[in-house]
């Protein structure tokens, strides 16, 4: 596999800015990161704080888009998208904690791709859904499980505060439908899947979304999770590693 692209977002002198990894060391972007940019000065990767990689006006979910999680979940197959939003002050960052409400039962982590949107997208057909996608990250659809079995609609129990983790950079110049996902707590391995077990491919989901909501750059589009979903805890830390993308780990702390 050629090596990805890949883009973080720093805290650079109390702003956020962008870097670009080059040969190891990273460059601040100069430039409009969904235009035209080009590599500017080197800033030293250890005094750095990574923050999440973008700042979407929404965030769009997928449900049910792995054979193996919609037969662990005794669903059937969905003849299309299931598809559902996540506020985006549920967006969290690498390292940031996710934070376990208070009398909602159990807590679950779901290791996901996503993708990261740059172009403006409506009603954009498959064959040109690919010139809409500006890179691929990890995600984590931290879902209140025992909620999302009593609501009718995931809002509630997809959608508290820090139940959107988001990271550690986006990458370009990956094959999305190709990717191996996997899901760790603590030492332990809970998930391991490829991108390949799909239902719907990445094209067919931005087209199938930018049909129902125009999708904007920064955008976020969650594609699902494997098989292996499980219950968090207060003191876990839970990883999504996606090859080509890196590692997103975020720490579990129980809320107040």
């Amino acid at each position: 596999m050629p090596s990805p692209t890949r883009l973080y977002r720093i805290e650079h002198r109390g702003t956020p800015r962008y870097v670009v990894e080059q040969d190891e060391a990273w460059r601040l972007v100069e430039g409009d990161l969904f235009g035209e940019f080009r590599p500017g000065e080197p800033v030293p990767r250890t005094t750095v704080r990574v923050l999440a990689p973008v700042t979407p006006s929404k965030i769009v979910a997928v449900g049910l888009n792995y054979r193996d999680h919609a037969a662990e979940m005794g669903k059937p197959l969905p003849p299309e998208p299931l598809i559902f939003l996540k506020p985006p002050t549920a967006l969290i960052g690498p390292g940031e904690p996710i934070v376990l409400p208070p009398g909602v039962g159990r807590v679950d982590y779901e290791s996901e791709l996503a993708i990261v949107i740059g172009r403006r997208a409506k009603r954009v057909p498959p064959k040109d859904a690919a010139a809409h996608v500006f890179g691929l990250t990890c995600a984590n659809d931290v879902t209140a499980r025992q909620l999302q079995s009593r609501d009718v609609q995931y809002t509630r129990a997809k959608g508290f505060d820090t139940f959107a983790p988001i990271g550690p950079c986006i990458a370009r110049g990956l094959d999305g439908n190709a990717l191996t996902v996997e899901g760790w707590v603590n030492d332990e391995r809970r998930q391991s899947s490829n991108t390949r077990e799909f239902i719907f491919a990445i094209e067919h989901l931005v087209s199938f979304i930018s049909t129902v909501m125009t999708l904007l750059p920064g955008d976020v589009v969650l594609t699902g999770t494997p098989a292996g979903v499980g219950p968090l805890a207060a003191g876990d830390r839970v990883t999504v590693r996606i090859e080509g993308i890196g590692d997103l780990v975020n720490p579990v702390q129980a809320g107040s």
